[in-house]
């Protein structure tokens, strides 16, 4: 058919292009660390505010532990600085009423120091006993458990009613940042660096196109036959920690013919596509090879024969 103007907006040129060889392999989806949050103080817990697969942010309070030792010192305490309030005043006052007694003669000066002294007594008594209500105050508030850092609540270790020692883990916390840890074949380690390219299998994504990432870090060591590596992909929080994904990593360049799948129309079984000849197109059988997504052409398709360089392809 005749190619009109809005054919040739549709036109691409066909040029041989070197494609990377993908292989695949499984990955989990990781955290960067698991993080535990612990109690402070040793004693019974009293509440706990998350469970299992909830997100939490760094300071926020998840638990709380009482100690009833604490509670008792407390008002121990308390009635301590009530009773040390009451003689500071009684000494404030006779102090008062003596220096006016030694300044009318009635008294010795002497009386005035011995008053002095127990002003003295009475008021640093009253300030020993009300810091030490500020540490046992202190105390009671690091009974309140907080989230060492943003993440995934992975496992709660104890219940409500437990009995805790300072220091014992309450709740593990799985770091907001996830990676993608591949074991790749020692055979392919060679071709593997960081700021490859890996691509998320589409299938792996409900009602999404694949996924691209980079791999960051490849370890320097194998184990069991395979290379580790880390990758990060955007979106891995809403998988599960653990989480098997297939991925696809580069194994090899070589050159080949990658055109978009809109270019390709099959009838009866046999894929066609149309080239530009002058002013008319013709259609021509090619062999379909495998998808080749990459970030710049998501619907890529590679294709093994029919095609040559500088041919004009029209979208059908």
């Amino acid at each position: 058919m005749p190619a009109g103007s809005g054919a040739a907006a549709e036109t691409i040129t066909v040029a041989q292009q070197k494609v990377t060889d993908e292989k695949p392999v499984f990955a989990t989806v990781e955290s960067i660390s698991v993080v535990p949050a612990r109690g402070r103080i040793g004693g019974t817990v009293v509440q706990l505010k998350v469970r299992e697969g909830d997100r939490v942010t760094a300071g926020q309070v998840i638990a709380a532990i009482g100690d009833e030792k604490l509670v008792l010192q407390m008002k121990s305490l308390d009635a301590q600085i009530e009773a040390l309030l009451a003689q500071a005043k009684q000494a404030q006052l006779d102090f008062t009423r003596t220096e006016g007694l030694v300044e009318r003669g009635i008294l010795p000066r002497v009386k005035l120091d011995e008053q002095r002294t127990a002003l003295n007594v009475a008021d640093n008594g009253l300030r020993a006993r009300t810091a030490e209500r500020a540490v046992i105050n202190e105390q009671l508030n690091q009974g309140q458990v907080l989230a060492p850092t943003d993440g995934r609540v992975l496992k709660r270790l104890i219940t409500v009613g437990s009995v805790v020692l300072a220091g014992d883990p309450i709740v593990t916390v799985a770091e907001q940042n996830f990676k993608l840890r591949l074991r790749v074949p020692e055979r392919h380690a060679r071709a593997l660096k960081a700021g490859d390219k890996v691509r998320v299998d589409g299938a792996e994504l409900t009602g999404e196109s694949s996924k691209w990432g980079v791999i960051d870090l490849v370890y320097p060591q194998i184990e069991e036959g395979r290379v580790i590596a880390d990758a990060t992909v955007e979106g891995l929080g809403e998988y599960f920690v653990g989480d098997r994904l297939r991925v696809w990593i580069a194994g090899g360049a070589r050159p080949a013919f990658v055109i978009p799948s809109s270019y390709v129309a099959t009838r009866f079984g046999i894929d066609y596509v149309q080239l530009r000849k002058g002013d008319e197109t013709i259609d021509v059988p090619v062999q379909r090879g495998r998808a080749m997504p990459t970030p710049s052409l998501p619907d890529g398709l590679e294709i093994l024969s029919g095609l040559r360089t500088g041919d004009q392809l029209v979208r059908p």
